[in-house]
């Protein structure tokens, strides 16, 4: 769509954006990865994950998040779920996160200290106070991936700040080229069993306005697909 975005049964593109989808993947799944696929591939390179490392997700019920949790978990990292609602902290339970957070609650951040310590990666997706929140618990020389701003606000957090603390603010930047292959790289695990994109709910493309105020009221959980047939 030219990274405009639109919905339509049929659209023409360029066939050299065109990617091909692994036989063994539905292809309700290769469109839940093709954009949040992508960019949590592309997050978890770009964060240098090492084997141990206690990482913390925040919105990690959400579409990035749920596959942010899976790779961190395959890369060996120790993972800390933050979602908001008992519903979505059972889902990145289920997800194989080893700690789980309600943010919504007070308190949250003592809870993740004492479960374990302070966190050596934050996979910052929402902004705000949220997001600096999430920095407070990184420990010195960490990094902080930032990628969104699901509450509004980038995460007040500048520069200066982060050199004091000798947090690595990450901003990724990367080429088409990269992008593309991302996308592949996303396909191919899922085709392989390693990585599930979760779909939490379906509307009927008539009801689109519908899907956009389900996402914004961040009721849903994972990806939000719509269906044309």
């Amino acid at each position: 769509m030219g990274g405009s975005g639109g919905y339509a049964e049929r659209a023409v593109v360029d066939a050299g954006g065109l990617v091909e989808v692994p036989d063994s993947l539905d292809l309700d799944s290769a469109v839940a990865l093709m954009a949040d696929g992508r960019t949590a591939v592309m997050l978890i390179r770009a964060a240098g994950l090492r084997g141990g490392e206690r990482v913390l997700v925040e919105a990690a019920a959400g579409g990035v998040g749920t596959l942010l949790v899976q790779l961190a978990r395959a890369a060996g990292a120790r993972v800390v779920a933050a979602a908001g609602g008992r519903r979505k902290v059972e889902l990145v339970r289920e997800l194989g996160a080893e700690v789980t957070v309600d943010y919504r609650e007070s308190g949250w951040t003592e809870y993740v200290r004492e479960a374990v310590g302070g966190v050596d990666v934050v996979f910052d997706g929402v902004g705000g106070a949220i997001g600096r929140s999430a920095f407070d618990l990184l420990d010195r020389g960490g990094r902080m991936v930032v990628f969104g701003l699901a509450s509004g606000t980038w995460t007040d957090v500048s520069d200066e700040t982060a050199a004091d603390r000798a947090v690595t603010l990450v901003r990724p930047r990367p080429t088409p080229e990269e992008l593309r292959e991302f996308v592949e790289t996303a396909l191919a695990e899922a085709a392989a069993g390693r990585l599930r994109p979760v779909i939490g709910q379906r509307f009927p493309l008539e009801r689109a306005a519908d899907a956009h105020a389900a996402i914004q009221s961040r009721s849903t959980i994972g990806k939000t697909l719509l269906e044309v047939r």
